[in-house]
């Protein structure tokens, strides 16, 4: 994904997270909102704080596999000069 990109979801996806955000309202504030409330914070979350959690995932991945690239280059066998 590079830096111009955003982040797309299915439809499916979209209905989903709707129906997750409104679940959640009813559940943990007892109050219903709407799929138009609903969407709206999705599309808060997806533009604004998404974009945080996927580079973090990145990061971590690069981490992951530079720490697995150190492991494979201690395991060279060195022979005698």
């Amino acid at each position: 994904m590079s830096g111009n990109e955003k982040i797309k979801l299915t439809k499916e996806q979209r209905t989903d997270m709707v129906s997750s955000i409104k679940k959640y309202f009813r559940q943990e504030r007892g109050e219903e909102i709407g799929d138009l409330a609903s969407g709206l914070i999705l599309d808060f979350v997806v533009e604004k704080l998404a974009p945080d959690f996927y580079n973090q995932g990145v990061q971590d991945s690069y981490r992951y596999m530079t720490d697995r690239l150190d492991d494979l280059m201690a395991i060279q066998i060195i022979s005698p000069k």
